[in-house]
């Protein structure tokens, strides 16, 4: 079987449970098939670049997936006509990454971020006094 990584945008008046279950029967669709979901990944509902079907927010869920190519297939068909998926992309990719996504680190990595330092915290030490003129 091959690997593949799929990521999916829901629309974005659907709550994050409602992203849950469709996701859940989504993941169905793959087992029934013979695939299996080796990471699932829910990365939040975020802007879009721009507005797709009349939304300018979705969520968005990454699938990590060892499953054979009919399956596969499947599992875009039931993306393609199901009503609260905007866009789906599936990759093939050599190997599975068991690691978070770069998007859950970097979601994360935030907290290690230091103060803004050096922008604006105090006076202005480069210029000396401001005059009046």
């Amino acid at each position: 079987m091959a690997y593949y990584e799929s990521v999916f945008i829901a629309r974005q008046d659907i709550s994050a449970s409602q992203v849950e279950q469709l996701g859940d029967e989504l993941a169905q669709v793959l087992q029934d098939q013979g695939g299996a979901i080796a990471k699932r990944e829910y990365w939040g509902l975020k802007n879009l670049a721009y507005r797709m079907k009349k939304n300018r927010k979705g969520h968005y869920v990454l699938f990590s997936v060892e499953a054979p190519a009919p399956a596969i297939a499947e599992f875009e068909r039931v993306m393609r006509y199901n009503e609260d998926v905007l866009r789906y992309l599936t990759v093939r990719v050599p190997e599975l990454d068991p690691e978070p996504s770069a998007m859950m680190q970097s979601k994360h990595g935030r907290d290690d971020r230091g103060g803004r330092g050096g922008r604006g915290d105090g006076p202005r030490r480069d210029r000396g006094p401001r005059r009046e003129g």
